[in-house]
């Protein structure tokens, strides 16, 4: 029946679509020309996926905190899955090796999460720092300045995350 239903237009759209405004929204913030002007984030395919999932990541904590957004996280982190399925293949990798790097990316942003969780909850700049150092800049190095804009524009997006209902979050509706 199912079959048919796809044959005839008559499917029921991907659940997980609702979350797809605040997706667009974080992919736009992890864009913005700042982190890689002032923050000296390099402007690559691997920065702009560390800042992107960077703030994924906080996005995803802040719903954490929200027990009513269980679904909706888990909504949203699919399609962050399936946009980086397309992004690794529109780079042009095969699908041996994406089944692999997927994997590799979920560890990435389950890695970002429990990083972040520790220094935001015990409010520790140096932790936090740690945190960006490895998550974002890797081996780069990176001069005060742009650290401290780093430093400084996670935790103001961290800190405009509290301020959103569910309903501004589900909406995409972050700045």
């Amino acid at each position: 029946m199912s079959f048919l239903k796809r044959l005839f237009g008559y499917s029921s759209p991907n659940s997980n679509e609702i979350m797809r405004p605040l997706y667009r929204a974080i992919v736009a913030q992890g864009r913005a020309p700042h982190w890689y002007e002032q923050g000296h984030v390099p402007d690559s395919m691997d920065g702009r996926f560390d800042m992107i999932s960077s703030l994924l990541a906080l996005t995803l904590l802040r719903m954490e905190a929200m027990p009513i957004l269980a679904q909706q996280a888990a909504w949203l982190t699919e399609i962050f899955v399936q946009d980086m399925d397309a992004q690794m293949r529109e780079a042009g990798i095969g699908d041996v090796v994406i089944a692999k790097d997927m994997g590799k990316v979920m560890g990435l942003l389950g890695g970002r999460i429990g990083a972040f969780r520790g220094a935001l909850e015990n409010a520790d700049q140096g932790a936090l720092r740690d945190v960006i150092l490895r998550n974002i800049y890797g081996e780069t190095q990176i001069d005060a300045k742009a650290m401290t804009h780093c430093i400084a524009a996670l935790t103001d997006f961290w800190q405009n995350l509290q301020q959103y209902s569910a309903e501004d979050l589900m909406g995409g509706k972050i700045v």
